[in-house]
């Protein structure tokens, strides 16, 4: 298995969006407010981070299952956490056909695996298996406090945005000499929220190269998960969920990109491409699979 880097290219990533937040600051006031923007994205990223189970399972519907109801995703889960050395997460199963599940929670103390009633349906034991050990590395990597910084951070782009359109278009206060080119705003305020975007999926991307390769460590069997997207490709095709704001808003927590695959671009989908993300997981297991 390659060596590809990835917690590097989230930390570059990081920077990179920090970065347009900070000089979105300086732009703003001559670099007065440049603390201001700072704290609006530390607050806002705790937030989500803090409330971020709760926002998921809401978004989705789902209702939490015990041993007797989900006795398969119980004892999965309840081994692979064992051998993790982690606690038994809370689980969830959402109402729905689409294919898929999701993790989430602020720590491993706090976490919640979700799937649907949809992919229970769709993948063999050992296939859950394999997309439990994924999700639940998510949770062991941090991955949902990487993702609600992303997200929180590019909203406040996103909304600083909007504020420069306002300003670039009706002037803003101040002396003329201390008035930022309502050009250069126009510019920023179309600009800023598209590379922050691009940089939030960018960051969710990398993280589901991870967390497919650590699942894989967890439960001793990549070609298990490689078999599992396979389904869910096709599967979600068959049964996308609508792009409903909630839903986009939990998406990049997903396993599998739960809309069609027309309706999202490449630069702008939070999950890599399926086939890009089998090969990798045939060359843990020794090479392609050959059929």
């Amino acid at each position: 298995m390659h060596n590809h880097f990835n917690g590097l290219k989230t930390a570059a990533l990081f920077g990179a969006i920090w970065a347009l937040l900070l000089g979105l600051g300086a732009l703003i006031g001559s670099g007065r407010y440049i603390w201001l923007f700072a704290l609006i994205g530390v607050g806002t990223t705790a937030y989500g981070y803090w409330n971020s189970d709760k926002l998921a399972i809401r978004a989705m519907h789902a209702y939490p299952v015990s041993e007797a109801q989900a006795p398969a995703m119980y004892r999965i889960v309840r081994e692979l956490s064992t051998a993790a050395g982690k606690p038994m997460p809370r689980l969830f199963i959402s109402p729905t056909q689409a294919p898929n599940a999701f993790a989430t929670g602020r720590n491993p103390k706090h976490a919640a695996v979700c799937c649907t009633e949809g992919i229970l349906q769709l993948l063999d034991e050992r296939e859950l298996r394999g997309v439990l050990g994924h999700e639940l590395m998510h949770v062991y990597n941090r991955d949902i406090l990487t993702s609600s910084v992303a997200a929180a951070v590019a909203g406040v782009i996103t909304s600083i945005g909007q504020m420069l359109m306002f300003f670039g278009m009706f002037g803003g206060g101040g002396s003329d000499e201390n008035r930022p080119n309502p050009i250069a705003l126009l510019a920023m305020s179309f600009l800023a929220p598209l590379a922050a975007m691009m940089i939030q999926m960018a960051i969710s991307r990398t993280r589901e190269y991870d967390a497919d390769e650590d699942g894989s460590k967890l439960t001793g069997d990549p070609l298990a998960l490689a078999s599992a997207l396979r389904k869910l490709e096709y599967g979600v095709q068959r049964a996308p969920l609508a792009p409903q704001q909630d839903i986009v808003n939990a998406s990049h927590m997903m396993i599998a990109n739960p809309f069609r695959a027309q309706d999202v671009s490449r630069l702008f989908a939070t999950h890599p491409p399926m086939d890009q993300r089998i090969e990798r997981l045939e060359m843990m297991a020794g090479g392609p699979r050959r059929s």
